[in-house]
């Protein structure tokens, strides 16, 4: 299934032609589906996207400080950017309007729905597909600059297969941003019990505790994948003041910047 013209994927910044409406990802690549997951964020969260108060307010209050991690290592202006697992759009439109040319992929259609309806309301060029980064490594190998996965790992079946896609999809040399959960007593208490049962800042059932993923796990399967660990930095979400806050405390929420070698 080709998603753009050139099956190689553009080695250096160029316009990427734009087509919203792909068909659905190949039943092929359901192995790293959980279809329970993508149900929930299709039924949940249809209409709140874009409503920075709403269930996703969280969402919205640590964009910035994701939008900054990338952009402070990476620097996305002119330069080919994938959104993995993308949702309603709320990082790609930050990276669009830094000069980035983005592609969203996510498979909840309400979301891409969202997505699609914020970018035009407001006057961006963004491309979003129904698909999965599986499917899309076989179309555009090396095809990225820079790739974000962000709050994505901790609801997948496989989350060294979103690792070792995103390498195929980066060019020599391309970044990778990850950004998931810890699994570690705190989290479950805060993350889970705190968040979604108490302070209601995140809509209940959204997270499993055993799909958290520790970072030095994150790091053994990067590295096995052949990417160089650049940084893995905590990050501290402060619901009162609406402010994430990057630290050196990892037991909650992390960020993880890796490299595709530059000679790959």
């Amino acid at each position: 299934m080709a998603f753009f013209g050139n099956k190689s994927g553009p080695k250096t910044p160029g316009a990427v032609p734009r087509r919203d409406n792909m068909p659905a990802a190949r039943s092929t690549d359901a192995r790293n589906i959980d279809p329970q997951e993508v149900t929930w964020f299709d039924q949940h969260h249809a209409a709140d996207w874009w409503e920075p108060k709403g269930s996703l307010k969280a969402l919205h209050d640590i964009n910035p400080l994701r939008f900054a991690y990338v952009a402070g290592r990476a620097h996305p202006a002119a330069k080919n950017v994938l959104d993995v697992g993308c949702g309603g759009g709320i990082l790609s439109e930050a990276l669009a309007r830094a000069g980035a040319r983005v592609t969203g992929i996510d498979l909840a259609e309400s979301a891409l729905a969202a997505a699609r309806a914020h970018r035009d309301a407001v006057g961006l060029s963004i491309q979003y597909c129904r698909s999965t980064v599986e499917a899309m490594a076989g179309e555009m190998p090396g095809g990225f600059d820079i790739i974000v996965c962000m709050e994505l790992l901790e609801h997948v079946p496989d989350p060294r297969s979103i690792l070792r896609a995103c390498r195929q999809l980066a060019g020599p040399g391309g970044d990778i941003f990850l950004s998931t959960i810890n699994r570690t007593w705190m989290s479950a208490f805060l993350v889970i019990l705190m968040a979604e049962y108490v302070l209601n800042i995140v809509e209940k059932g959204t997270h499993r505790v055993h799909k958290f993923i520790p970072p030095r796990q994150l790091s053994r399967w990067a590295e096995a994948e052949g990417l160089l660990v650049l940084d893995c930095s905590g990050f501290l979400y402060v619901p009162v003041a609406g402010r994430a806050f990057l630290t050196k405390f990892k037991p909650m929420n992390y960020m993880m910047h890796l490299r595709k070698a530059g000679d790959d």
